[in-house]
């Protein structure tokens, strides 16, 4: 298990919310195959519907304005969001959401990449984000997918000064480490020429990823065949909106 109670470093990935339509339906989808119990925002934190493992948060669902295409936004952590939203603008990204207060969890923003990718900000204060990562039924990795990885590879550096490490393990593929500066690998880059758009790809932990990928179609998914790669037993899930995630069990 891996327990987060500290607010995280800079340009680390620390908190993810899904944007639908539908969010009573999405509750139900995803609790199908996660397991996880809601703490609904009766309060009006701006949060949206808390999903809870074990009674931390490991994410957030909330209804998606009309003018926006449902997905999941992966927030990295800043220390100063308004600081890191000009630094995202001057290194060619667009500031979508400018920086404001989440009551007092914390402060947020969301941005696009210049390929086109969206991400959001998260400057904590008494929300630190996920509480429970890396173990089965939470985020376990980020990645960036795009069919233009070298204007993503120069923002995120830019804007995180982030470091980047070729993949030897995946020699055939166009895939780059991101690391922070101590080191720690935070996702990656994969250049996907055929890629339809940029998106940042969301994964799951999941004990057993073909009883996840059953139990998304009964609950209403579409989902692919799984498929062993040297880091797990993995499969792609598209959720009842149109929203792909990825889930993966890694090797005990």
């Amino acid at each position: 298990m891996s327990l987060v109670t500290t607010i995280q470093p800079d340009g680390t990935p620390t908190w993810i919310d899904l944007r639908v339509s539908d969010p009573e339906r999405a509750t139900e989808f995803y609790g199908a195959l996660f397991g996880w119990e809601y703490a609904p925002d009766s309060a009006g934190t701006g949060l949206g519907t808390v999903c809870l493992l074990r009674g931390r948060p490991v994410a957030a669902i909330a209804q998606a304005p009309a003018t926006t295409n449902p997905g999941w936004t992966m927030y990295f952590a800043t220390a100063d969001c308004d600081g890191t939203a000009k630094r995202v603008a001057d290194a060619g990204g667009s500031v979508l959401t400018a920086p404001a207060d989440i009551g007092e969890h914390g402060r947020a923003a969301v941005a696009e990449d210049p390929v086109g990718a969206r991400f959001g900000l998260w400057e904590a204060r008494a929300h630190v984000g996920c509480e429970i990562v890396n173990e089965p039924d939470s985020l376990v990795r980020n990645d960036l997918v795009t069919p233009d990885p070298e204007p993503a590879r120069a923002f995120y550096t830019a804007v995180f000064d982030y470091t980047l490490d070729r993949n030897e393990t995946l020699p055939d593929l166009d895939f780059t480490f991101l690391r922070r500066q101590d080191g720690h690998e935070i996702g990656g880059i994969f250049g996907f020429p055929v890629a339809p758009g940029s998106v940042w790809a969301t994964t799951f932990e999941v004990a057993d990823t073909d009883a996840v990928v059953g139990r998304a179609v009964a609950a209403g998914g579409t989902a692919g065949t799984p498929e062993d790669t040297p880091y797990g037993r993995s499969a792609t899930i598209t959720d009842p909106f149109g929203v792909e995630f990825s889930v993966i069990t890694r090797p005990a």
